[in-house]
């Protein structure tokens, strides 16, 4: 199965779904800070989830537990960026931990990470969107509701292609 991004909406088998993508649109050049989302064909590496928000998670990916101490690097001028690192972190990071919902269940697309390459975008992720789908920094995000049924229905097989 494979999920096509097209209009603001996800397309896959007979579904439909509302989605938000970066606020300045979609781009074959993506740049760290350009609120724009990547143009491509892109798996998923895993899932991140709050367990304290989220009770039996159906799906076949792989699944990480976030914590209150856990980031993703997005400075260029560290080493980690665009990975995965624990907090209190000495470059910038986004955090995890959210008090809004946008992090409850994070879908990390394998973008820029093999290799990765300093400035071309970090922290590429389909979550959850927020009340009235406000435009992103750069992911794409949908319902909750849609979120826990498009994970459900992911193999390791399964890509976004983002047209």
């Amino acid at each position: 199965m494979n999920i096509i991004l097209k209009n603001r909406f996800l397309y896959f088998l007979n579904y439909k779904l509302k989605c938000s993508i970066g606020k300045s649109g979609i781009t074959n050049k993506k740049k760290e800070g350009d609120n724009k989302t990547p143009r491509g064909k892109f798996g998923f590496k895993y899932i991140l989830y709050r367990k304290d928000r989220n009770i039996n998670l159906r799906t076949r990916l792989k699944t990480i537990e976030i914590k209150k101490n856990m980031g993703w690097c997005d400075d260029i001028k560290s080493k980690y960026y665009n990975q995965l690192v624990k907090t209190p972190f000495k470059h910038s990071y986004e955090k995890l931990w959210l008090t809004e919902n946008i992090y409850d269940i994070i879908l990390v697309l394998n973008y820029n990470m093999d290799p990765i390459i300093k400035n071309k975008g970090s922290a590429i992720f389909l979550h959850i969107a927020k009340s009235k789908y406000q435009a992103t920094k750069g992911c794409i995000a949908i319902s909750k509701r849609n979120i826990k049924l498009l994970i459900s229905k992911l193999s390791e097989k399964t890509k976004l292609d983002i047209l």
